[in-house]
């Protein structure tokens, strides 16, 4: 068979709350047993099953983060509130986001034994409800995650007992092979919550008195329970290597079979258990020979030991170099029942992993009836330490009813397990590190985000000093999602963590690089092209040495550009050569810096929805927009600065006043012109040298603010006619195309319409003054950005947009605003739109050498809600209403009696009646709503949306009917399908209701 990926973990343990805590409890050989914990059960009531492995905090759900109600959350299955968090926090651990699997093939594969939650809250009839009866099916356990993930492979439950779990993972396994499935989840959920089958066992004689396994031990007497929450991800290895995916281990194949006839419906089989082996040997490829170690099924009875070892006796004693290794994970958790074989594949994965097979506990006193140094076996009483190369290990599981099922693991491949090729690591030529990366998180909730911030500061804090870059891209693919959004760049792991906690101990509203980006609102961005005078020797040399991105890019113009220039724009800009001051260096220069950054920022996702450029601006606008080829607008360009160099020399004045203050300053002046009209208060003069000296000393001398461009040359100025000839000539062997994607002329100072790009335009727009105020104020009417990025090498156009108020209310970002600039100023842009709700290719952001899969810490739920006790949560019967309270509190203890409709209408009906208006209405629906799903009433706005915010479905939206027509008798039977439309938000179905109010009121005509 084909070999399966394990790439994500997650797991809920006693004692050890995720993958790194179960480890440890591993590697110390700890003890997770101990006593009862105060939600299960009366402890004095049933003293002899009242000790086992039981974890802490089961009562404990973050509903809101899965739009789940209150009431809802109270009538779920603990199985399944538990199974939904640690599969999503396995998904991110496999590196991914769990959201960018919405819509995919996923499945969920789910090992369960038993239903105690119906058994304990269905029993009485009267408390029965839709939501207990979803809530309380072991069926729909793995339906929920696929449910609320949106995952839309196969969905199902599996309980053959004890092995549930591990058969879960062969059938994930298998619907991969077969193709059914891309990515699955496998997974295990076991938690104690009566003590009835503990009593089974005890009265079958196989409850341990203290509660503890003591597998292959002289000192086995018996199983103790325990409760467990495992998942795996799954992906066929080839994907997973293809995709750079961390491998934990692979599964090289699976068995299951059934003991048929044996002694008992109950009683374990060897012969089963040994075929199983074989079985699954032969579908791995490998002998038994080659199997270094077994994580047994090891539950510490005398008889299922006894069984066992004969069976795996029976297998591995062949000749081989040492003994098979053995051990079980129930001697430190019990026994996990329909969680087990997960467990036991969790630790196995681990092990491989780390290369190291933690001891078994109570294997200091091996049971010598067992005979495991003659049937080619040794249980581990220390650690063992892998060897180099590939090792195989088995897992067994065996159901009480009598599935057996048996996987066979591996190491992963080297390159894989050690974080990725050293290829990949090698630094890219002309790159420098480390480069700043963006570190990204998202939660549910303002509370969520600086509660998962707090988590990942002390995480990053914890790891040794070293670039940011791969941990920042890691968080990019996992983080990501959710409504609240953060963003910060960082170079190294310490100054991620400063961020991380600053932001983390900062108010929810005051966190820096917060905020709530609505799935309804997307950042649009305008670019606006920088033209001549913004250009410097070595400009963009700091973002060439730490982007790879833009190094392509401004390869392309360069390769593009040096036909037709006799030289490379590259080697001047990186060589910071001085003549890039002159026209026929300059403007060729930052053609290419616009290109290659406009290039670079599309690849990023960061695409415009409008253009503008600055005089010699436009041409990369123009390419950019798609009204020009790279190569036309590289030739017109490269023409453009040959010929301005041969302009007699001449100079151009900025001025901080109108058109219509400095009008007698030109009147005055006949051979200066007006050049550029850049805002109410910005214009630039054109004219000869000494001309423009005299304008400057008399506005200076009246207090006006003039400023010198760097320019050698009179532009958009009469003095460009003797090379507007040889400018038409080429531009003429160009094809006119009209810009595919709005286009602001500077040249007309408007959005251009029908107009093409042509031989005319280009002429015309060399000559005539630059309209840029006009233009931007166009853009920024006509195409409404919410941000304005400039692109160039340093700023020039935002703060003429700032002094002109027509950007009022808009954000400015520079990916490039200096001389000192590199990829740092290139990642805050991209944070910032992160922030605003773009959702960026963030793979070009980073060198290769920064793509691998950095672990991160994984999501941390809210603990502040808690559902103790499904039945009191829920609806009353319609002949008894338990005491009133309040709807929702923090242990869900309930509160609260959800009140009769014939009790609602005696207390809010009459009422209804008297007063009537939009503010009754709408108080009636909360009222309702809070009943509903268990809220509180506070907790309700009108602005509350029921689907996103509440978790409304369809059984939910009939009950709500109900309530409101008790409440608002006036309203009659209201009409479903009228209804749906209005299900926005609760303010939106008040006013629909209200409505329907005014309309029956209104007398006949």
């Amino acid at each position: 068979m084909g070999d399966i990926a394990v790439v994500g973990i997650d797991c809920f343990f006693p004692g050890a709350y995720g993958t790194d805590a179960y480890w440890e409890l591993l590697l110390r050989s700890g003890d997770a047993i101990g006593g009862l914990p105060d939600e299960r059960w009366t402890a004095a009531d049933f003293p002899a099953v009242s000790r086992g492995g039981f974890a802490d905090g089961i009562d404990s759900f973050d509903h809101a983060f899965f739009s789940v109600s209150p009431r809802e959350a109270a009538a779920m299955d603990p199985h399944q509130r538990m199974l939904l968090q640690c599969a999503w926090r396995a998904i991110e651990d496999s590196g991914t986001a769990p959201p960018a699997l919405a819509g995919t093939d996923t499945g969920v594969f789910v090992g369960m034994m038993g239903g105690e939650w119906g058994r304990l809250t269905m029993s009485d009839h009267r408390w029965v409800t839709p939501q207990l009866g979803a809530g309380g099916s072991a069926g729909m356990t793995a339906n929920r995650v696929s449910y609320h993930l949106n995952l839309s492979g196969p969905s199902l439950t599996v309980d053959t007992a004890c092995s549930s779990s591990l058969v879960a993972v062969h059938l994930a396994v298998n619907s991969l092979l077969s193709g059914e499935t891309s990515t699955a989840l496998a997974a295990g959920v076991n938690l104690v919550l009566s003590p009835s089958l503990g009593l089974v066992y005890e009265q079958l004689g196989l409850a341990a008195p203290d509660g503890r396994c003591k597998p292959f031990s002289a000192e086995a007497d018996g199983i103790g329970r325990g409760d467990g929450v495992a998942v795996v991800v799954l992906r066929r290895l080839e994907d997973a290597l293809a995709d750079g995916s961390r491998v934990y281990a692979v599964i090289r194949g699976t068995a299951v079979n059934q003991d048929g006839r044996s002694n008992g419906v109950t009683a374990p089989s060897r012969w089963a258990q040994q075929k199983v082996l074989e079985a699954a040997y032969r579908r791995a490829g490998v002998t038994p020979d080659q199997v270094r170690f077994v994580e047994a099924h090891g539950t510490g009875t005398v008889l299922g030991d006894a069984i066992e070892c004969a069976a795996l006796g029976a297998v591995h004693g062949v000749r081989r170099a040492e003994p098979c290794a053995l051990g079980s994970v129930k001697g430190n958790l019990g026994h996990t029942e329909g969680a087990a074989g997960l467990a036991g594949l969790i630790k196995t994965a681990l092990a491989l992993h780390h290369r190291l097979v933690p001891a078994s506990r109570f294997a200091d006193r091996e049971n010598p009836r067992l005979r495991l140094a003659e049937r080619g076996l040794r249980l581990l009483k220390s650690p063992l330490r892998l060897p180099r190369g590939e090792t195989v290990a088995g897992v067994s599981s065996f159901g009480m009813g009598g599935t057996n099922v048996h996987a066979v693991l591996a190491t992963a491949p080297r390159r894989i397990a050690a974080g990725g090729s050293a290829a990949a690591r090698v630094p890219a030529p002309g790159s420098t590190g480390p480069t700043a990366g963006v570190f990204t998180l998202t939660a549910d909730s303002p509370e969520g985000l600086r509660r998962n911030l707090a988590v990942q500061a002390a995480a990053v804090a914890a790891r040794p000093r070293g670039a940011a870059a791969a941990l920042c891209r890691s968080s990019n693919r996992v983080k990501t999602g959710l409504p609240y959004r953060f963003a910060t760049t960082a170079r190294d792991t310490g100054e991620l963590a400063a961020a991380l906690f600053e932001a983390a101990e900062a108010d929810a509203d005051a966190v820096v690089g917060t905020r709530r980006a609505p799935s309804w609102s997307r950042p649009t961005v305008a670019f606006l092209f920088t033209g001549q005078g913004s250009e410097y020797p070595g400009m963009t040399a700091g973002l060439h040495r730490e982007s790879a991105a833009y190094r392509r890019h401004l390869e392309e113009a360069d390769a593009a550009l040096a036909p037709h220039t006799g030289f490379s724009v590259r080697e001047l800009l990186l060589g910071a050569d001085p003549r890039v001051r002159r026209t026929r260096y300059a403007q060729p220069a930052l053609f290419a810096v616009g290109y290659a950054l406009a290039a670079t920022l599309d690849g990023l996702g960061v695409r415009p929805v409008a253009v503008l450029g600055h005089s010699a601006g436009e041409f990369a606008a123009a390419v950019t927009a798609g009204a020009l080829t790279l190569a036309e607008a590289a030739e017109l360009v490269a023409v453009r600065g040959a010929l301005m160099e041969e302009l007699p020399r001449g100079a151009m004045l900025a001025v901080g006043i109108g058109r219509g203050e400095v009008a007698p300053l030109l009147a005055a002046e006949p051979e200066a012109v007006l050049a550029a009209v850049n805002g109410p208060s910005d214009v630039t003069v054109s004219g000869p040298v000494a001309v423009l000296d005299r304008i400057e000393r008399a506005l200076r001398a009246d207090g006006v603010r003039a400023r010198r461009l760097g320019v050698a040359h009179a532009f958009h100025s009469p003095g460009l006619q003797p090379v507007l000839g040889r400018l038409r000539e080429r531009a003429e062997r160009t094809a006119a195309v009209r810009p595919q994607i709005p286009f602001a002329s500077c040249r007309y100072g408007r959005m251009l319409r029908e107009e093409p790009l042509d031989a005319a335009y280009w002429v015309g727009q060399a000559a005539e003054p630059v309209l840029f105020g006009e233009a931007l104020e166009a853009l920024v009417r006509e195409s409404a950005p919410t941000h304005l990025l400039e692109v160039g090498p340093r700023p020039q156009l935002l703060p003429l947009a700032g002094r002109s108020g027509a950007a009022r209310g808009r954000d400015f970002l520079h990916p490039c605003p200096g001389p000192e600039s590199g990829g740092r100023e290139l990642a805050e842009v991209v944070a910032a739109l992160y922030r605003a709700g773009l959702d960026p290719d963030w793979a070009t952001l980073y060198e290769p050498r920064d793509r691998g899969d950095e672990r991160l810490a994984p999501y941390v739920f809210s603990t502040e809600s808690r559902f103790r006790n499904g039945r009191r949560a829920l609806a009353a019967p319609a002949d008894t209403a338990p005491p009133a309270g309040p709807a929702h509190t923090g242990t869900m203890e309930p509160a609260s009696a959800v009140r009769t409709p014939a009790a609602a209408a005696a207390a809010s009906g009459t009422a209804s009646q008297r007063t009537g208006g939009s503010r009754e209405v709408l108080a009636a629906v909360i009222a309702a709503v809070s009943e509903v799903g268990g809220y509180a009433n506070e907790e309700i706005v009108p602005t509350t949306r029921f689907y996103e915010d509440l978790g409304f479905d369809s059984v939910m939206i009939m009950q709500l009917k109900d309530r409101i027509e008790a409440r608002l008798p006036r309203l009659g039977e209201i009409s479903v399908p009228h209804m749906l439309p209005a299900l926005r938000s609760v303010a939106t179905l008040a006013d629909h209701l209200g409505v329907q109010i005014t309309a029956k009121a209104a007398p006949a005509a």
